[in-house]
């Protein structure tokens, strides 16, 4: 994710090898009883809530929940990119049904949400693999699989998704059921907003974005088919994900209604 904090972290002093590193070195902060993950910089990764390991305490991450409004009871959802595993989590507990699978390339990230971010065990309903996600959506054996794929996939430089292309974005189509839809995290204030959102409508058969979260994060949802926004039934549904998950889904139903 991107949101630009400059003052939570303390800047690594140590010199680095010439030789450049596979990946960012991966750092924490905390502030105000919140802890937050960096890939060497200021830019936060994720964040978790000490006292409330579970809430999903960034707003965007909470935006990536809004295909909640259309999908009651997902039996397959599917994390690109693990972050802190907040969504991971979040689904992982409230959906007991369901079969939860985080991909995640970066084992350091990994080992740092089961040490520091309270990622539970994998059983029988969550997975965690330590994969490249366009393997994971290039796979036949992922096709047509997933209710649900959300995807947050940046790396330290803070310049867009690192897999933007039309092709990736076909691939995350084909692993979703027919009713399937995939969220995904963009910067809005950035050249890669454009890019993606062009190589998403043309995998998809309908995007909508909700309006602008902190410091640039816009939700993207993607659609197979072109959904029905009854205003009535999803200010209902919306009702009852409130009352649920204490989730701010009223808001998400008014930014639907108001871009698409």
């Amino acid at each position: 994710m991107l949101i630009k904090r400059k003052s939570i972290e303390q800047v690594e002093s140590s010199r680095r090898p010439a030789r450049k590193p596979t990946f960012a070195p991966v750092t924490l902060s905390e502030q105000n009883g919140v802890r937050y993950l960096h890939f060497g910089t200021e830019w936060v990764q994720g964040a978790m809530r000490l006292r409330k390991p579970d809430w999903l305490e960034l707003e965007y991450a909470q935006q990536m929940m809004a295909w909640m409004l259309f999908i009651e009871a997902p039996q397959a959802i599917a994390q690109l990119g693990l972050g802190t595993a907040a969504l991971t989590k979040f689904c992982y507990r409230q959906f007991p049904q369901a079969s939860v699978t985080a991909v995640e390339l970066n084992a350091s990230v990994i080992t740092i949400c089961n040490a520091m971010f309270k990622l539970p065990p994998e059983d029988a309903r969550l997975r965690v693999l330590e994969m490249d996600a366009l393997d994971f959506v290039g796979d036949p054996a992922n096709h047509e699989a997933y209710d649900v794929l959300q995807c947050d996939l940046y790396d330290a430089t803070a310049r867009g998704p690192v897999l933007d292309t039309p092709e990736f974005y076909q691939a995350c189509a084909a692993c979703l059921t027919q009713d399937g839809i995939m969220t995904v995290n963009l910067f809005g204030d950035h050249p890669s907003f454009a890019k993606n959102l062009k190589a998403m409508k043309f995998a998809f058969g309908h995007v909508i974005c909700l309006p602008e979260v902190h410091d640039g994060n816009v939700v993207a949802l993607c659609f197979k088919t072109r959904p029905t926004l009854d205003k009535d039934a999803l200010e209902a549904r919306a009702a009852q994900i409130v009352a649920q998950t204490k989730l701010p889904a009223k808001s998400w139903v008014k930014g639907l209604l108001a871009t698409d």
